[in-house]
């Protein structure tokens, strides 16, 4: 057992690893990109599928509240969280709609939307992301397993390099984390 945890521990440093050599210039755009567009009276909308749709909520409750500074709460919705919503479109429309239609309704200029998965093939998410694309909205995709359909269609893919789904939503928190970071200083830095 004690064996096992080290090597958990262990690959998931070395996925984070690799997070920092591969994807430091991009998540550093990221947040310029989120920062530029919260300044701008944009908001940040994220969403994804089960542990992925934990995250959009995790990372959107950090803009909302605070990371790190005490400041003025950011514009961001995790559209993940509204279960009439969902179960209306999906009903309606059917569950790959589920995003795309609020992105539709909701989205406007200078607004970020994110769409998490693993495998960046859900098709619900890429749906967000083309809607999204169709608005003319800046997009970014947290995933995985060389980035799927997901990173052929955004501005900016923040691919962590790991075929294990543990791994990879360990490091979408890390990354969703030092964007929000960095955001927070440009924005309100002393």
């Amino acid at each position: 057992m004690a064996d096992l945890i080290k090597d958990i521990i262990k690959e998931s440093i070395k996925v984070k690893e690799a997070v920092l050599s591969k994807l430091s210039k991009d998540i550093k755009i990221t947040s310029n990109m989120i920062a530029t567009s919260l300044k701008k009276g944009g908001k940040v909308m994220l969403f994804g599928n089960g542990g992925s749709a934990a995250d959009a909520q995790h990372i959107a409750a950090e803009f909302v509240g605070r990371f790190k500074l005490e400041r003025q709460g950011l514009a961001s919705i995790a559209l993940t969280t509204n279960t009439s919503v969902i179960t209306s479109i999906a009903n309606d429309y059917g569950y790959e709609e589920i995003f795309s239609r609020q992105v539709e309704a909701i989205g406007s200029d200078n607004d970020i939307v994110i769409g998490i998965s693993t495998s960046g093939n859900a098709r619900n998410v890429i749906s967000g992301l083309l809607e999204a694309k169709k608005m003319g909205l800046m997009t970014i995709a947290l995933t995985g397993s060389g980035g799927g359909e997901m990173a052929t269609i955004v501005d900016i893919a923040l691919i962590v390099p790991s075929d294990n789904t543990a791994r990879i939503q360990e490091a979408h928190i890390v990354i969703g984390h030092i964007v929000c970071e960095l955001a927070e200083q440009k924005l309100f830095g002393r």
